[in-house]
């Protein structure tokens, strides 16, 4: 039976799953990530995968691993990652020695893209980008079935583009942990979103609570104007067929519902028909995508 083996490594916790050739999960499980340790991380994922394999009666020939960041086609290091204790590993070489079998390492929203644009929301669809809003930003491209990292494999690196058309209030920028200032996961991210709402108001509030209790207010008005920009550049750049949300912030209800209205204006050519879709798998789709990446050449 050709089975698949899928990882979703996240900075809190770590999933495993493996599917069967009919995509019916044989077994799953989760667990916390290791703090601060990249070795650590490494072999609690193996431990992970050597159980979910184990209940499920087999094994994969290679295993899919999404997770932050990306290997360097340069160094073969680890870089970009936002848990920061991955950066400048040989990451990919450590889990494959790990596993003892080839490893597909891939960013966790590549992962999202391939499962949603598989049997999600961008099922049918040629060409989908799906964008991760949560603790952080990302995107992935999936092109006739085919994810498109790139050349320097930052392909879909949303979250690292900067917010585009600034106001004047809105320049520099806020630093990023990337070195560089206005990156859009400073704008849109979950914490972003939170921070932003604590310049104006006394009440701390999550960033689904602000949306759903506060949706009028212009600390969360600018959020969604701000979204609005950054996805009218990829709809300029790209022209997806569609657009999937993932990631906490994909709760969000004005994103579906205000958010179309607002892209014709800022689109080459005044006209924007493209559907903005939540997550079908939600916080699955990561690891679904991870157990869909081909095995490494």
């Amino acid at each position: 039976m050709t089975v698949r083996t899928g990882v979703d490594l996240g900075g809190t916790k770590i999933e495993a799953v493996v599917l069967d050739g009919d995509d019916r999960v044989l077994a799953r499980e989760r667990c916390a990530t290791p703090q601060g340790d990249c070795a650590a991380t490494v072999q609690a994922l193996a431990d992970l995968v050597a159980r979910v394999e184990f209940d499920a009666g087999c094994a994969a020939a290679h295993v899919g691993i999404g997770g932050p960041g990306s290997v360097s086609p340069r160094t073969g290091l680890h870089r970009n990652a936002n848990s920061t204790v991955l950066n400048a590993q040989p990451l990919h070489a450590m889990l494959q020695t790990a596993l003892g079998r080839p490893v597909a390492l891939a960013n966790d929203a590549n992962c999202l893209a391939l499962s949603e644009a598989h049997d999600g929301a961008g099922a049918g669809h040629r060409c989908v980008f799906a964008v991760i809003l949560g603790t952080g930003v990302g995107g992935g491209l999936v092109i006739d079935g085919v994810l498109h990292e790139g050349h320097n494999r930052t392909g879909g690196e949303f979250g690292h583009t900067a917010l585009p058309r600034l106001n004047a209030d809105e320049i520099p920028g806020p630093p990023c942990y990337c070195g560089q200032r206005g990156c859009l996961e400073n704008w849109l991210s979950g914490p972003a979103l939170e921070a932003q709402w604590l310049v104006h108001h006394a009440d701390a509030l999550q960033a689904t609570e602000i949306a759903a209790t506060r949706g009028d207010d212009v600390v969360f008005t600018c959020w969604l104007d701000r979204l609005a920009r950054a996805l009218a550049g990829v709809v300029t750049l790209i022209d997806p067929d569609v657009i999937v949300v993932g990631g906490g912030l994909s709760a969000i209800e004005q994103i579906y519902t205000q958010l179309p209205a607002r892209l014709p204006p800022l689109v080459f050519g005044g006209e924007c028909t493209t559907e903005i879709l939540r997550a079908v798998h939600g916080d699955s789709s990561g690891v679904l995508g991870a157990a869909r990446l081909p095995a490494p050449a």
